[in-house]
């Protein structure tokens, strides 16, 4: 089935105007989640919406929006008068500028989208956008309103479509001031550092993500088949922490364990499996498919994931 848009409506520079999709690029949906049981039934908790004063069960359709000014003091708000202050934005994403991605501060980055043309109309005016981005080497900045709220949202280039990231406003970012005025002025000597830069050197590489494996993930894959196996539960011993007692010596142990590994040969690198730790499942989690028919489908670059 084809991904779901989260919106649907126009992307414009200028007079140049294209209908355009906006879909989530990442997901959550694929770990494991878990629900809450009574303990004495094992029975799903089913959760009420209630009146706080008289515990008295609310039916959607009598439920409105309300802001406190006030202690137990509410201004209703209904649907209609919403749609009254709608803004432009909920139906087209405007660029208002062009940046460098270098001005973005990392706090503000939210979360990211893709973006391609709506239905076959719009494909040409789509690329000239596109392109002018890709060849200005910009980021281009626009509104976008999701969930009836207005967001600034950052388009960048990538293959034959856009992705959008969503920024934050300057009010949803806290100081840096309030938690880093209290750390300590240190000096640190040249050779601390030479010693650091050398531990840095030794780590050196390049970010590929398909490396990294959750391990949380992992381990509650091995819980749930051992509890669903009825196999007894053993708690494992945690490695004890250590107190780093001179920090020169620390530094120099540490050249030393880095280096080992690194003058070692290297092993062949292993074919990353279909769905790691996913095949001991007894029964496929929700959202994840069967080893049997992961194997079947046509292997691909990426493993391909249910979009939320």
């Amino acid at each position: 089935m084809a991904p779901r848009a989260n919106w649907k409506g126009f992307l414009r520079l200028s007079l140049v105007t294209c209908p355009v999709a906006l879909y989530p690029a990442t997901s959550e949906s694929e770990k494991i989640s878990f629900n809450q049981l009574n303990r004495e039934t094992g029975h799903h908790i089913k959760y009420l919406k209630v009146d706080a004063d008289t515990g008295d069960e609310v039916q959607n359709e009598d439920i409105v929006k309300g802001y406190e000014f006030e202690k137990g003091q509410y201004v209703e708000v209904s649907k209609e008068e919403l749609e009254e202050i709608a803004l432009e934005s909920t139906r087209t994403i405007e660029i208002d500028e062009f940046v460098d991605k270098s001005d973005i501060d990392p706090r503000y980055l939210i979360r990211p989208y893709y973006i391609r043309p709506d239905g076959k109309v719009g494909h040409d005016a789509f690329a000239v956008i596109r392109e002018t981005i890709r060849e200005m080497d910009k980021v281009a900045i626009g509104r976008v309103v999701l969930t009836n709220r207005e967001h600034i949202i950052a388009l960048e280039p990538m293959d034959k479509g856009l992705v959008g990231t969503l920024l934050r406003y300057p009010y949803e970012v806290r100081s840096e001031q309030e938690y880093f005025d209290e750390i300590q002025d240190v000096k640190v000597t040249k050779d601390m550092l030479d010693l650091a830069k050398h531990i840095v050197n030794q780590k050196a590489g390049r970010f590929d993500p398909e490396k990294f494996e959750d391990h949380y993930e992992s381990a509650l894959i091995d819980l749930i088949n051992q509890k669903r196996a009825g196999k007894p539960i053993t708690p494992k011993s945690k490695p004890a922490a250590g107190n780093v007692v001179d920090l020169m010596e620390a530094l120099r142990r540490s050249v030393g364990k880095e280096a080992a590994p690194a003058n070692a040969a290297k092993p062949a690198k292993k074919p990353k499996k279909a769905s790691a730790g996913q095949k001991e499942m007894l029964m496929p989690i929700a959202g994840k498919k069967p080893a049997k028919e992961a194997a079947a489908k046509k292997p691909t670059a990426r493993p391909q994931r249910k979009s939320a």
